[in-house]
């Protein structure tokens, strides 16, 4: 599984990202290779709420489409993450690192891997998941 941040999904979504060629080749090659994305209820609204503001409704309903078909899965904060959200979010304050971005770290640490989707290069090299483990962004990163 392949952590997918907002950026990612507002890039394959939106024809007139910056990142809209690289999502869509992105895609299509991890699904050659078998590989699923999942995300957090977190990053759903709030992809949610800018493709709505940014492009439309047409594409908001693109997204919820994308989702109902399981084309992803979701990974669900709970009470017992409150207290590691609060944590990350403290540390990061000088990003500031926001709800969205400290689900996908709680994400990370619950799938024991780092690899990630997100047009947020400054954050993601950032972050650390169990405190020291970087991030691979699959997006940003160069081909070999």
């Amino acid at each position: 599984m392949v952590i997918a941040d907002t950026g990612f999904w507002v890039a394959l979504i939106n024809r007139r990202d910056d990142f809209h060629e690289r999502a869509k080749q992105k895609l299509a090659e991890l699904s050659r290779q078998n590989e699923t994305l999942i995300t957090t209820c977190a990053v759903m609204a709030e992809t949610s709420h800018l493709l709505l503001s940014r492009v439309g409704q047409h594409a908001q309903h693109a997204f919820i489409e994308q989702y109902r078909e399981g084309r992803f899965g979701v990974f669900d904060l709970n009470a017992q993450h409150a207290s590691r959200v609060a944590e990350l979010m403290h540390k990061y304050a000088d990003l500031p690192m926001d709800l969205a971005d400290a689900s996908l770290v709680i994400l990370a640490e619950h799938l024991r891997h780092g690899e990630i989707l997100s047009t947020d290069e400054r954050d993601f090299r950032t972050y650390r998941w169990k405190n020291h483990e970087p991030f691979v962004n699959l997006l940003t990163r160069q081909q070999d």
